[in-house]
């Protein structure tokens, strides 16, 4: 039976084209439709997956677990005092490793070489869980979630407001132009992405007939657009930096000024979670007292407001993770796409 993913690995959205990325987003429909139906479909019966993550998750861990289940395989999660990659064993012994014992990888953690190492000497389908540089699986989840409330992507327009170098606005520049979405990375001049990525998404958008806007710009950035999307102003590992992210990216905050700038009634919002909308957590209160913020990359108006679909998005990790791992380790019947 022919299968054009068996065996591969889902590193960076590029190592898909965009037909087969597309064939993902409308593969993780079905596979929904069908948990939601309480239809088994167990593709991994009797498989192992290895769950590695050096950083901690609770959408990408809960998904990739129950993603593994439904899918009748087993996982195991191999938390950072598990994996100790170059500290006692390095990333090529420990990818051989795990690679006589499982069938297929994820890797959730800092290192993008670290993920591709695992891939080049495991020997089995390996998965991004996330890396400091791309973050593929959130893209498929964000894809699918546009597609469902649009029924179509290509023509779109995505604003991305907030950190322009952090690993979700690399993989949207990217993921947006291969798929034909018009994207607007809406930042400060001195969080613009790596002018390399910039250009790699302009040769896709080339070939789709999409548009790339790198921009300090609000007004501008966020004209018309069907979907705005932010994320952390801080990353895992730069809790650091708070005080300057704030002064930075304060005015780039997603709120109803900022939704009304869209000019757009139809307009969606997104975050890829979690989010800093209220003080419900120890962060957020602890931002309050030092920097009396209440509030950081989104209101909690907008967060609560229809139009906001990231719960839906945070439910599609499920079924596009399932997606990929079930073509990639599965044996099913996919033509050429």
């Amino acid at each position: 039976m022919e299968n054009i993913f068996y065996g591969k690995s889902y590193l960076k959205e590029i190592d898909f084209t965009k037909d087969e990325l597309l064939y993902l987003i409308d593969f993780a429909r079905h596979l929904k439709e069908l948990k939601q139906k309480n239809i088994s479909h167990h593709y991994l019966l009797g498989k192992n997956i290895a769950l590695l993550f050096e950083k901690t998750s609770t959408r990408t861990r809960a998904a990739f677990t129950v993603a593994a289940n439904d899918l009748g395989a087993k996982a195991e999660y191999l938390g950072k005092n598990d994996i100790q990659f170059g500290k006692k064993e390095s990333v090529e012994d420990t990818a051989k490793v795990l690679g006589s014992m499982f069938d297929g990888i994820e890797y959730r953690g800092f290192s993008q070489s670290i993920v591709e190492e695992l891939a080049e000497y495991s020997g089995v389908p390996v998965w991004n869980g996330l890396t400091d540089e791309w973050h593929p699986t959130q893209m498929l989840a964000d894809f699918l979630t546009i597609k469902e409330h649009f029924d179509r992507l290509t023509g779109l327009t995505l604003a991305y407001v907030g950190d322009g170098r952090n690993n979700v606005a690399h993989s949207l520049l990217v993921t947006s132009a291969i798929l034909g979405v018009n994207i607007s990375i809406v930042t400060p001049k001195s969080l613009y992405p790596d002018p390399e990525l910039i250009s790699l998404a302009k040769k896709y958008a080339t070939a789709t007939n999409s548009t790339v806007s790198v921009t300090d710009d609000i007004d501008q950035g966020v004209n018309q657009a069907d979907i705005i999307y932010t994320d952390v102003w801080v990353s895992m590992g730069e809790e650091e930096q708070f005080k300057e992210r704030i002064d930075l990216l304060l005015p780039y905050q997603v709120n109803q000024q900022l939704m009304a700038k869209t000019h757009n009634p139809e307009t969606i919002f997104l975050h890829c979670l979690p989010a800093f909308h209220d003080l419900a957590t120890d962060v957020a209160k602890e931002v309050q007292t030092t920097y009396g913020l209440s509030e950081m990359e989104v209101t909690d108006e907008v967060f609560r407001s229809s139009k906001a679909l990231h719960f839906q998005q945070a439910e599609n990790r499920l079924h596009t993770i399932k997606a990929v791992m079930a073509v990639t380790l599965g044996n099913l019947f996919i033509p050429k796409v």
